[in-house]
């Protein structure tokens, strides 16, 4: 069943159908005074009103739970997970367009979700079928150099490392960056942000493919079907003609989009966009935070630790089954080294994410070894977390899921996971970095506190 969120989007989805197809572009400059000035008079009129407090722990803590950012595009609720512009994955997945055209036969269209997660309405299928061609067009714009810059580089540099300096070179085709220059009017910064963010949004794949095939597939032809949406065509580039496959990397690449402001790529865009850094820079400095272990590395260290797992009981001769497993946890655990895939900044629940790529696996593997795996670890980890007692959260991430599903269909090349989380969450990173600048957003300045300071609060001497 619907949520009144999701009836609410595609009512008003439907009352438009009528009109002609609105483009993209159109839509939103619709949207922008009205935005405008509901936040100035939000502003005005309530602008010193209190909304939370912070505390030393938090300060010291990484700023957890600290309430002092603005995003339009989705909101993380610690017991239900993500909610892309109202809507949770599952109601994504019953009325967002998909390849075959029918919300719910098979998994949204990463451009569906780039329309509602930019203008917070449920686009048609030909508003979709509209921005799929325009992507395409947008990603013959790579400069030529990139791929120049690319092939000088070690080819033993890590994928997330060369996907960072491919962005960077393109940059060179920043219209932000030249309209900028030109000194057109604050009131036009978001037209220009636009143009660069469907750009880099159309390039990334591009790019990433580019390393694929220069890493792992050197001499391969690197193939397009522009007959296919953004995540098909990319498949293709990436050199796999699958159907099954095509489902999982929409999938994928949709619930790693957005999990609101404060993950640390999304953070990193937005604060690096706000000193008015043109998207391509903006995103750059977000693939570098994505890079870090903490973050975007975490799917490959999964897969490596349950590989670790099945290889140490194989050598012994014995089962892999709930027992090993809780014998292995614990080694892992009394080591001081934590369960990769488990565990959350925020949830305080399995994520939805997890779920529904598990569901996924049921679907379309449900006899995989590594799947029964994964999945015997989920009936036994978060116990074992419990009885160990240090972690908020003792459940399933998205990351715990990821890495076994791409493994499955021959994606063995786990150092390059990371970069499709990468082509996937600048559609949310870059989507709220349009809001910044057309909501005129400022810089991000937040207030330091010395260990001195902090201490003097508390009477500490």
């Amino acid at each position: 069943m619907l949520s009144s969120a999701a009836k609410s989007l595609t009512s008003r989805t439907t009352k438009q159908a009528w009109r002609s197809v609105a483009t993209l572009a159109e839509t939103l400059e619709a949207q922008v005074p009205g935005k405008q000035q509901s936040l100035l008079k939000l502003k005005k009129e309530h602008g010193s009103h209190v909304i939370g407090e912070v505390t030393v722990d938090q300060c010291i803590g990484g700023a957890r739970s600290v309430k002092c950012m603005v995003w339009e595009t989705s909101n993380l609720d610690p017991n239900e997970g993500i909610r892309f512009r109202g809507l949770t994955i599952p109601e994504c997945q019953q009325v967002l367009p998909t390849f075959k055209g029918t919300p719910g036969d098979g998994e949204p269209l990463l451009e569906s979700l780039l329309w509602l997660l930019l203008t917070s309405e449920v686009p048609t299928k030909e508003q979709v079928d509209t921005l799929t061609a325009d992507l395409h067009a947008r990603a013959e714009k790579l400069p030529a150099h990139v791929k120049s810059v690319l092939d000088a580089l070690p080819i033993d540099m890590h994928p997330m490392t060369q996907f960072t300096i491919g962005l960077s070179a393109a940059q060179t085709n920043s219209e932000f960056a030249a309209a900028y220059a030109k000194g057109v009017p604050k009131s036009d910064y978001h037209k220009y942000a636009l143009e660069d963010i469907l750009n880099v949004v159309a390039i990334l794949p591009e790019i990433a493919a580019t390393i694929y095939n220069r890493i792992y597939r050197p001499g391969e032809t690197m193939n397009k079907d522009t007959t296919l949406d953004f995540s098909g065509n990319f498949a293709r580039m990436l050199g796999y003609d699958n159907p099954s496959f095509d489902e999982l990397m929409r999938l994928y690449m949709c619930i790693h989009t957005d999990h609101e402001g404060g993950n640390a790529s999304a953070h990193t865009t937005h604060l690096v966009g706000s000193t008015l850094a043109d998207p391509y820079l903006s995103y750059a400095a977000g693939l570098n935070a994505l890079a870090g272990p903490l973050h975007g590395l975490a799917n490959q260290e999964v897969l490596k630790w349950i590989q670790d797992l099945k290889a140490k009981f194989d050598a012994e001769g014995k089962e892999v089954n709930a027992e090993t497993i809780t014998e292995f946890a614990w080694e892992t655990l009394n080591a001081k080294k934590v369960i990769p895939g488990y565990g959350h900044a925020v949830l305080r629940k399995t994520d939805p994410r997890y779920t529904c790529q598990r569901e996924f696996a049921l679907k379309h593997l449900p006899d995989d070894e590594l799947f029964k795996l994964v999945d015997t670890i989920y009936q036994v980890m978060p116990d074992i977390l419990k009885e160990h007692g240090k972690v908020a959260n003792p459940y399933p991430n998205v990351d715990s899921h990821s890495g076994v599903l791409l493994w499955h269909y021959g994606f063995t090349q786990f150092q390059y996971y990371t970069v499709l989380f990468g082509v996937s969450r600048g559609v949310g990173a870059l989507s709220q970095l349009y809001w910044d600048r057309a909501l005129g957003l400022p810089l991000e300045r937040p207030k330091s506190v010395t260990p001195e300071w902090l201490a003097a609060q508390v009477g500490m001497k």
